[in-house]
């Protein structure tokens, strides 16, 4: 059984990716397909029977890779919060709503009031582009009937795959309301908002077996028939898990268009503040976090993308810009803070796109230490190992500002791929996740922090003061982050 392996399925935004991943953590085969869109305004759409045909034609790919290699089980990652209503016999009843399709405002607003002792208990808000809030809304325009189902993007792959109904998992589930702490759906709050919670599926823990592949499977997909299916997680939770981040005071930060940074914990996060939400991982570990509007997507709107190598080369040569920015593209703020009406600001002389673009970087860094130091405020242990993943890790540049600015070192997985994390999560099914990912994440190179450390610490001071002095982080938070801006 050396040569078996155990199949990641990642289900993106803008396309499928299939990795078929041995137990030492070798990739054997990957295959990808795309995926289209329709967006409009606060709409965002997605075609279920594309998801299922990206499916299959890179299961496909991957098995013919395999040659009749035995596969061990399967786990399904998804974007966070994209549900769609089907019929009893699971065939869509309309689009699905996609993950940050931000129609229902108003109904988030009821959410929020109906299910207030709930969510405060789980130390979140509801928003609107969270699969509860588009479900009143689905609701309220009469889109969903008697006889309907729920299915969030990885159950309906899941159900395609068994021929059947199955389990979905708490970590998809979480954004639909299901209580963490109870182990149940909310029932009171559903029936409040008119919501049958028998149109909703039961749910697990991920990594649980769910079930296993049925005829379809063999015929469309490639992939045996009686192959086991197991609980998975939303993308965010399976590229943690990818990146290695799996024990507790572990952090892991993906920059790519956006910054995401979660951390583990034993237990649940109290957040005053409503910025910070936890998903659970399959060994009951909490993984608190948040998405920051923030990220490497401004350098495309700020910067000709044929001018970007030679802006990155300029970056690591130059010292510190001594330029203070927060450098957000558009309007709003989620996390380090939660502000509607923020925008970027830039605090110093700046006199060349090089100083401009260096700038940016340091401002994202800085932005991703206001992160941590916002967790580590809640009570996320701040000294465990810092994996960094994303599109953002390309740039050696930013990759030494990142280190000098957080002051300490950063691990750059080989592999940080969301359905690499699900091979490892299925691996873990009979061992344990941290030996799982032990075994299986290889590093691919660590960054060390440098002397211009220090050069950074009163860049930072600055940061936060100029946050707190617009009002949109607290005197609690301002105080405690200087506090320890010299650590």
């Amino acid at each position: 059984m050396k040569d078996a392996v155990y199949l990641g399925i990642d289900l993106g935004t803008q396309s499928v990716k299939v990795m078929a991943v041995t137990e030492d953590g070798r990739v054997a085969a990957a295959a990808s397909a795309p995926l289209t869109s329709l967006r409009e305004n606060k709409r965002h759409e997605q075609n279920t029977e594309e998801w299922w045909n990206a499916v299959c034609a890179s299961c496909r790919r991957v098995t013919t890779q395999l040659a009749g290699t035995p596969i061990l089980g399967i786990a399904v990652a998804a974007t966070s919060g994209t549900i769609v209503v089907t019929d009893s016999r699971l065939r869509p009843h309309g689009p699905a709503l996609m993950y940050d399709d931000g129609r229902a405002v108003a109904e988030a607003d009821e959410v929020n009031r109906v299910g207030h002792d709930v969510w405060q208990r789980m130390s979140y808000r509801m928003q609107p582009s969270w699969a509860l809030s588009k479900i009143v809304w689905l609701s309220n325009h009469n889109l969903i009937h008697s006889g309907n189902r729920i299915l969030h993007q990885n159950d309906f792959i899941n159900a395609r795959l068994a021929g059947t109904m199955l389990a979905t998992d708490s970590s998809n589930a979480l954004k639909t309301g299901y209580d963490q702490l109870g182990h149940q759906w909310p029932e009171d709050v559903l029936q409040s908002l008119k919501i049958d919670p028998a149109i909703l599926p039961d749910v697990v823990r991920p990594g649980v077996r769910i079930g296993e592949t049925g005829r379809h499977a063999a015929e469309e997909a490639g992939i045996p028939a009686g192959t086991p299916i197991y609980a998975g997680m939303t993308d965010g939770c399976a590229a943690q898990i990818a990146s290695g981040a799996v024990t507790a005071g572990s952090w892991n930060s993906v920059i790519g268009t956006t910054l995401v940074l979660k951390g583990v914990t034993p237990h649940l996060l109290r957040d005053p503040h409503g910025v910070i939400y936890s998903h659970r991982s399959s060994d009951g570990m909490w993984l608190p976090g948040g998405a920051s509007n923030i990220g490497a997507g401004i350098l495309t709107k700020e910067f000709k993308v044929e001018d970007l190598p030679e802006l990155n080369q300029s970056a690591e040569t130059t010292p510190p810009s001594g330029i203070v920015m927060y450098p957000l593209s558009g309007r709003g703020e989620r996390f380090p803070f939660a502000n509607p009406n923020a925008t970027s600001f830039t605090l110093g002389e700046i006199d060349s796109d090089n100083t401009r673009y260096r700038a940016i970087l340091e401002g994202i860094a800085c932005t991703e230490r206001l992160c941590v130091d916002v967790m580590a405020v809640s009570g996320v242990p701040k000294g465990g190992d810092f994996f960094i993943s994303g599109g953002a890790t390309k740039s050696e540049a930013f990759n030494q500002i990142r280190a000098d600015v957080l002051c300490r070192s950063l691990i750059v997985p080989s592999i940080a791929e969301a359905a690499f994390g699900m091979a490892v999560l299925v691996a873990s099914s009979t061992d344990s996740l941290g030996r799982a990912a032990k075994r299986m994440v290889h590093i691919e190179r660590t960054i060390e922090p440098t002397g211009r450390s220090s050069m950074y610490v009163e860049q930072y001071r600055r940061f936060v003061s100029e946050l707190e002095k617009r009002g949109w982080i607290d005197a609690s938070i301002a105080s405690a982050t200087l506090q320890g801006a010299n650590l």
